[in-house]
C-alpha cells in the first residue's frame, strides 16, 4: 500500500508540474515513479539485524531468523552465539548491536544498569531446564544431585561469571552442599568433586566436552540435547533447585534499527512457525 501511495503522489506532482511548464500532459512520468517506488522497496530490503544471542539459542535462532528474512526481506549480520556474560562485556566495549537475548535474568539487569538496552523493551521469552547429561548409552548413574559427589571422571560445568547455565548448576550443587555459595558463584566445591569440575566457556562447549568424552557428565539445559549428538538426559535437577532459568530479550539502547529489532521480537513470540522452531528445540514460552 505504500508503495501505491509513493505512486500516485509522484504522479500527482509529475502533471502539476507540466501544467505549469505548459507541456500537454503527464505520460512519460509513470518510469519516473516507478524508480522512486523501487527505491523505497529496496530501502526496505537493506534493513540488516545484528543479534546478540545467548549460546544454547545457536541452533534454533538461524531457523527463525530465516523465517523471518523469508517474511519480511530483513536480513541479518553475523549472529553472536556466546555465554550471556560475554556478549554484554562485548556491548560494553561497543559493539553494535540491536536486539539482546540472554540466559537469566542476572545478565539482562546487567546489560538495564549499564544503559545497554531500552529496558522499556525488555521482555521474558523463554524458560528452560537443567539437566545433567551423560555420553549416549553410558553406564554412569547420575539419579540425583547428591549422586554427582561419586562420579568417577570429569563433570562439565560452564564457567559461572559467564556462562548462567554454570551459576544455575552451582546453585544446584550448592542446595546438596556440594558447593559453597548459594548465589552460585564466588564459592569452591566440596572436596569430592573439585578436582574434577572442567569449566567450559559457553553451555555448548560443556555439552561437546561430554559428547566427546572429555567428560562424563555435565550441566546443560534440557535445549541442549536437541542441539548435540552423543548426550542423553542422566536427571533433571530440581526447579527449586536453582533460579529460575529465564531468557529475557530487549532491544539495544544504540541500535540503528530499534522499529525493526522490537518487530522481529514480537515475530519470535507470535508467529506460530517460529513458536514450532522454539518448541522443536526444547524451548518453551515464559
Amino acid at each position: 500500500m505504500y508503495a501505491r501511495l509513493l505512486t500516485r503522489r509522484a504522479a500527482a506532482v509529475a502533471c502539476s508540474l507540466a501544467l505549469v511548464a505548459g507541456i500537454a500532459g503527464c505520460s512519460s512520468e509513470p518510469a519516473a515513479t516507478g524508480s522512486a517506488g523501487a527505491a523505497g522497496s529496496d530501502a526496505a530490503e537493506t534493513v540488516e539485524l545484528q543479534i546478540f544471542a545467548a549460546n544454547s539459542l545457536e541452533k534454533a535462532m538461524p531457523e527463525v531468523e530465516a523465517l523471518y528474512t523469508e517474511e519480511t526481506g530483513v536480513t541479518f549480520a553475523d549472529t553472536q552465539y556466546k555465554g550471556s556474560g560475554d556478549l554484554v562485556e562485548q556491548m560494553r566495549g561497543g559493539a553494535p548491536v540491536d536486539v539482546l537475548i540472554t540466559a537469566s535474568a542476572g545478565t539482562m539487569d546487567d546489560a538495564v544498569e549499564g544503559e545497554l538496552v531500552d529496558e522499556a523493551t525488555r521482555q521474558d521469552m523463554f524458560v528452560n531446564d537443567l539437566v545433567i547429561v551423560r555420553g549416549e548409552g553410558s553406564d554412569i548413574e547420575v539419579g540425583s544431585l547428591e549422586d554427582v559427589a561419586s562420579v568417577d571422571g570429569n563433570i562439565a560445568i560452564g564457567e559461572p561469571g559467564a556462562v548462567p547455565a554454570g551459576k544455575y548448576a552451582n546453585q544446584s550443587l550448592a542446595s546438596v552442599g556440594l558447593y559453597s555459595n548459594e548465589e552460585g558463584e564466588g564459592g569452591a566445591y566440596a572436596d569430592s568433586i573439585a578436582g574434577k569440575v572442567v569449566q567450559a566457556d559457553k553451555v555448548g562447549t560443556a555439552a561437546q566436552y561430554v559428547s566427546t568424552g572429555d567428560c562424563v557428565i555435565g550441566f546443560v539445559y534440557t535445549s541442549d540435547v536437541y542441539r548435540y549428538d552423543g548426550i542423553e538426559v542422566a536427571c533433571t535437577c530440581p526447579d527449586d533447585s536453582h533460579q529460575p532459568i529465564v531468557y529475557p530479550g530487549a532491544v539495544a539502547s544504540g541500535s540503528k534499527n530499534a522499529e525493526a529489532a522490537a518487530d522481529f521480537l514480537e515475530f519470535c513470540m507470535t508467529d506460530e512457525d517460529a513458536l514450532a522452531i522454539w518448541a522443536e528445540y526444547g524451548f518453551e514460552l515464559a
